[in-house]
């Protein structure tokens, strides 16, 4: 019963995430599981910059800095 809920909590906690982020997480870790470890960290980094140039990384840093949650419709 507790695994049950925790992995809806954390299903619950992926799903509010926006999508596109979502879905550059995904595509970056199942590519890197054929990398070796340092070719994997490179990659890593270099999407993780890719990604903090998108609106959803801005209002996500803005949110935090302010203490609120983020609002992804305006993204």
């Amino acid at each position: 019963a507790d695994l049950d809920a925790e992995t809806e909590k954390l299903a619950r906690h992926i799903a509010a995430k926006p999508k596109a982020t979502v879905a550059i997480g995904k595509e970056a870790f199942y590519r890197q599981l054929e990398m070796e470890l340092a070719d994997a960290y490179s990659y890593a980094a270099g999407v993780m910059v890719e990604n903090m140039l998108h609106a959803e990384a801005k209002e996500g840093i803005g949110a935090f800095l302010e203490k609120r949650q983020p609002d992804w419709e305006q993204s």
